[in-house]
C-alpha cells in the first residue's frame, strides 16, 4: 500500500508533538484523523496541510470518554474507510506537587487521559485493524522519559507513562495473530509550549533548579513516521529520542 493510501489517527493533535507529527504523516501522503479536545486547535493544525499531501480530518474528542472515542473512530472509518497507524500521543500532567498534596481529581484526570485513554483509543484501533481488509496496522504509543526514571513531583505523570510500557507490550502480543504492529516511542525534552518551562529551569531530583537542552520536535515527527514506514512484519519496540545533554543518562 503506498504512503498516499494510508491512514494515521493523531491524539493530541491541536499542539505540540501531535501537531508536528500529524503534519509530518500529511506531508508523506497520509490522510489523517486529528483528535483533540480544542476544536480551533484542531482546525489550525488542518490549516497547516500542504497541498500535495493527504487529507486531515479534525474530530473533536476527549479520550478518556469511551463515547467520544468511539465517535472518533467511527468517523475516522466513515471519511477514510480504514485505519493503518495510531499514535497514541494525547497527555496531560497534574501540578508539581508533593505526591501527599496531591487531589483525587488531579490524579484521576492524567490516569483519564494518558493510561485510559491510551486504552480506549487502541481497543478501538484494534478492532477496525483486525477487520479491514488489507487487514492489520500499527498503533505507536507516546510514552515517554518519564517511562523509565521520574522527575521530583511528578508520580501521576510517571505512574501512566510506566504503564504505556505495560501495554504497548500487551498490544504487541495480543496483537500479532491480527497482523497489528505496535511501539513506543519515548521522548526527552521536545522544544513544545509544554517544555517551554525548562529554558528558566526545572527542579532535579537533587533538589536544584537547572535549565535543560531541548531539542527541535521535527525530529521526534521523523522518527514517528520512520516507525510507521515499516512493513508490518517489522517493527520497532521502543526507541528514546531525546535532547543530548539533557539529564536522563545519570539523571539524579
Amino acid at each position: 500500500m503506498t504512503p498516499s493510501a494510508r491512514i494515521a489517527l493523531v491524539t493530541g493533535a491541536g499542539s505540540g508533538i501531535g501537531r508536528a507529527v500529524a503534519r509530518a504523516f500529511q506531508s508523506a501522503g497520509y490522510s489523517v484523523a486529528l483528535a483533540g479536545r480544542r476544536a480551533a486547535e484542531l482546525e489550525r493544525t488542518a490549516s497547516m496541510a500542504q497541498p500535495s499531501g493527504g487529507r486531515m480530518l479534525a474530530v473533536p474528542t476527549d479520550v478518556s470518554r469511551p463515547d467520544s472515542v468511539q465517535s472518533l473512530f467511527a468517523r475516522t472509518k466513515e471519511a477514510f474507510g480504514r485505519l493503518d497507524v495510531l499514535f497514541n500521543n494525547a497527555g496531560a500532567s497534574a501540578p508539581g506537587v508533593p505526591m501527599e498534596d496531591l487531589t483525587y481529581e488531579q490524579w484521576n484526570r492524567v490516569l483519564g487521559v494518558n493510561l485510559t485513554g491510551a486504552f480506549l483509543c487502541a481497543q478501538e484501533a484494534i478492532k477496525l485493524m483486525k477487520s479491514q481488509d488489507p487487514r492489520g496496522g500499527r498503533i505507536i504509543n507516546n510514552g515517554s522519559i518519564s517511562a523509565h526514571a521520574p522527575r521530583p513531583n511528578s508520580a501521576p505523570y510517571t505512574a501512566t507513562k510506566h504503564a504505556i510500557t505495560g501495554l504497548t507490550k500487551c498490544i504487541s502480543l495480543d496483537g500479532r495473530k491480527y497482523d497489528i504492529a505496535c511501539g513506543q516511542i519515548d521522548i526527552g525534552n521536545a522544544a513544545t509550549e509544554m517544555t517551554e518551562r525548562m529554558t528558566a529551569g526545572v527542579p532535579q531530583a537533587s533538589g536544584a533548579m537547572m535549565v535543560e537542552p531541548r531539542m527541535d520536535v521535527r525530529h521526534v515527527a521523523d522518527a514517528v513516521l520512520y516507525m510507521a514506514s515499516l512493513p508490518l512484519d517489522a517493527n520497532v519496540q521502543f526507541l528514546t529520542v531525546m535532547a543530548t545533554k539533557m539529564p536522563f543518562i545519570g539523571r539524579g
